[in-house]
C-alpha cells in the first residue's frame, strides 16, 4: 500500500512538473524583453551609445544577441522605423555583416545567410572597410565601412 502511495505522489510530482515547465516555455515564447521591438519573428534594440563595430557586438551578445541581420526590405524599414521613433532621425549604425574573413564574402554575426543587401555600393575604400553601416547617405543605404569607426547599433535576439 505504502509502494502504491509513494508511485501516485510521484507520478503527480512529475505531471505537475511537466505541466509547470510546458506553462514556462509558453510564457517565455510570447514576445521581447523590455526595451526590445518585435519584428516579423525576433526582438531588435537600438542602441544609441556610439562603439567600434566589435564593441557593439560584444554588447549586443551581453544581452542576449547579436548585431542583427537583415533578411529582407520590410524587415529593414521596420528597423528604421524602430530607430525614427527613438531618434526622430535616421542615424547611421551597425548592423552585424562583415567581409574582413574574405573580402567581397559577407556574413552575418548570427550565422544566417546574408541573402539581402539593402541599396548602396560596398567598395571596400582604403581597403579596410569590412563593417556594415544602415542609413548610409541620401537615400539610407548600406555601406561598409572601417570596423574601428565608432556609431551606434541594432541588437536582433531571438523570441523569448
Amino acid at each position: 500500500m505504502k509502494t502504491l502511495a509513494v508511485s501516485v505522489l510521484l507520478c503527480a510530482m512529475v505531471v505537475l512538473s511537466s505541466a509547470t515547465a510546458r506553462r514556462s516555455l509558453v510564457r517565455r515564447s510570447r514576445g521581447c524583453p523590455a526595451g526590445w521591438t518585435r519584428i516579423q519573428n525576433r526582438c531588435y534594440r537600438f542602441v544609441p551609445i556610439a562603439h567600434s563595430w566589435s564593441k557593439s557586438e560584444k554588447n549586443c551578445l551581453t544581452m542576449g544577441g547579436h548585431l542583427a541581420s537583415v533578411h529582407n526590405a520590410d524587415q529593414y524599414h521596420a528597423i528604421q522605423r524602430m530607430i525614427t521613433e527613438i531618434t526622430h532621425g535616421f542615424p547611421n549604425a551597425w548592423l552585424g555583416g562583415t567581409d574582413c574573413q574574405e573580402e567581397g564574402t559577407w556574413l552575418w554575426t548570427d550565422g544566417t545567410a546574408f541573402d539581402y543587401r539593402h541599396c548602396g555600393t560596398f567598395n571596400n575604400g582604403w581597403w579596410n572597410q569590412h563593417c556594415l553601416q544602415m542609413n548610409y547617405g541620401d537615400h539610407k543605404c548600406w555601406d561598409d565601412l572601417k570596423c574601428s569607426t565608432k556609431l551606434p547599433s541594432v541588437c536582433a535576439r531571438n523570441l523569448i
